[in-house]
């Protein structure tokens, strides 16, 4: 059965990302390799070094900038986090200096929040 190894986020700049993505939410850095003018560099979750990881590629890609931008300007996160507790997450993140797009919102089975990652991406945190 596939499983999930990487899930990839593009970025503006890799190390702005890596202050939010580790710093702010709290990832941990698994590979950190240069790579020319840009790096691979993945992050997995706190505690789990092992698990699926998070690719900070660098958005150079043609495509990526006018795809990005209409996810931007439709509200659509680039992809969500669970967290055990969105407000208080949110409330953790706001402290840190993080923007908050969408504050703790009720959807159903889950509360959900959107933020800002600096980097051009809005992402979308979630809570059962």
């Amino acid at each position: 059965m596939p499983k999930v190894s990487y899930c990839s986020v593009f970025v503006d700049d890799q190390e702005r990302a890596l202050g939010f993505y580790r710093d702010a939410l709290g990832f941990e850095v698994k590979h950190d390799v240069p790579m020319g003018e840009h790096r691979w560099l993945t992050l997995t979750g706190p505690g789990d070094p092992d698990g699926a990881q998070l690719a900070l590629e660098p958005a150079e890609h043609p495509a990526v900038k006018p795809f990005r931008e209409a996810l931007v300007e439709d509200g659509i996160p680039a992809t969500a986090f669970e967290v055990d507790d969105v407000a208080a997450e949110v409330e953790r993140l706001s402290g840190r200096g993080v923007t908050v797009v969408q504050p703790p919102t009720p959807a159903g089975p889950v509360t959900i929040a959107v933020v800002d990652d600096t980097c051009g991406n809005l992402i979308q945190l979630f809570s059962t």
